[in-house]
């Protein structure tokens, strides 16, 4: 399988599917290929079928602090509404419906992990182990730490993706019955092994069917535990979200962990990408300003409107 295109982007979170879908209104022809079987990255919503009923967890980003206008109104006509507990947005049914309403259109390709990139002649090439894809610009909205391995240590922007930190962050997603207690709708503690946990079925529009919580750890817990396996972080971190919430852990209706390797940006780039104008190469990423959506938000449309500025794409 061969595929071409004027752009390609690598990575179908905020950061990616922004960039693709403003190339796209200004006529670009782009291909977006993710890894994963979802979109959006972190902005993710994990549904689960009890006994009880269907329920759900947003088990990356909680919450959508929207401080920009542009990107608050974008937000609500991808279906966000105010969750006044949390303090922002939050997706419809679910957090993932964002990143899935905002990529309506786009040649979106997932479940292909690309290995290998080769500059020549002005052309990028990318191997996978499905296929072979070719573009003149190409556009990396993965993880630094990602970039780097992908590019490689002798790159010319690699000592500037060095330079920026990230951090794991353990998740744990926990059900309960419908008449559980409700001590809180989200609690945030930087101190404490449980950094933040979020009472979920308290967000809008979200199931009645058990007491959803989602409970993400800080980075100290988080770097400690990050290679065991999710059963033993799951056994780990329960017992520290029923003593928060006052529950029993005998009576959890559901239990999974999750493992962020690149979760958290503790150092960021301080710009809103990376470009190597020589080989029509952009890099972007919540990494490159925060740690929020965003931010990834902001280096997606940065990235597009200097491609959109660009001799080549007038």
């Amino acid at each position: 399988m061969k595929s071409a295109a004027r752009n390609i982007v690598i990575g179908s979170g905020i950061t990616g599917v922004s960039c693709a879908r403003a190339l796209m209104q200004i006529g670009e022809t782009v291909i977006v290929l993710d890894k994963g079987r979802g979109i959006g990255g972190r902005m993710a919503t994990r549904r689960v079928a009890l006994e009880t009923g269907d329920i759900s967890f947003d088990h990356g980003a909680q919450v959508l602090p929207a401080r920009n206008n542009a990107f608050a109104t974008l937000m609500r006509d991808a279906g966000a509404a105010a969750w006044d507990q949390g303090g922002g947005l939050v997706g419809m049914p679910g957090m993932s419906q964002i990143p899935r309403r905002l990529a309506e259109g786009l040649d979106l390709r997932q479940g292909i992990e690309i290995t290998a990139l080769a500059y020549h002649d002005g052309q990028w090439m990318l191997s996978s182990p499905g296929g072979a894809f070719r573009a003149q610009r190409l556009i990396l909205t993965i993880p630094a730490p990602q970039a780097l391995q992908l590019l490689g240590p002798m790159h010319p922007l690699a000592t500037a993706l060095r330079a920026v930190e990230m951090r794991p962050c353990l998740t744990l997603m926990a059900a309960f019955p419908p008449d559980s207690q409700r001590p809180f709708s989200q609690r945030s503690d930087p101190d404490h092994p449980l950094a933040w946990i979020a009472q979920d079925s308290s967000k809008p529009g979200r199931s009645t069917a058990a007491v959803t919580w989602v409970a993400q750890a800080g980075p100290e817990f988080s770097a400690q535990n990050l290679e065991n396996s999710p059963e033993d972080i799951a056994a780990q971190m329960l017992p520290l979200l029923c003593d928060a919430i006052g529950a029993n852990p005998q009576t959890a209706l559901h239990l999974r962990a999750h493992r962020w390797r690149y979760a958290q940006t503790l150092r960021p780039l301080g710009a809103a990408y990376l470009s190597d104008g020589a080989t029509n190469l952009f890099l972007g990423g919540d990494w490159c300003l925060g740690a929020r959506a965003e931010h990834a938000w902001q280096s997606g449309a940065a990235i597009a409107a200097a491609i959109a500025g660009s001799t080549d794409a007038r």
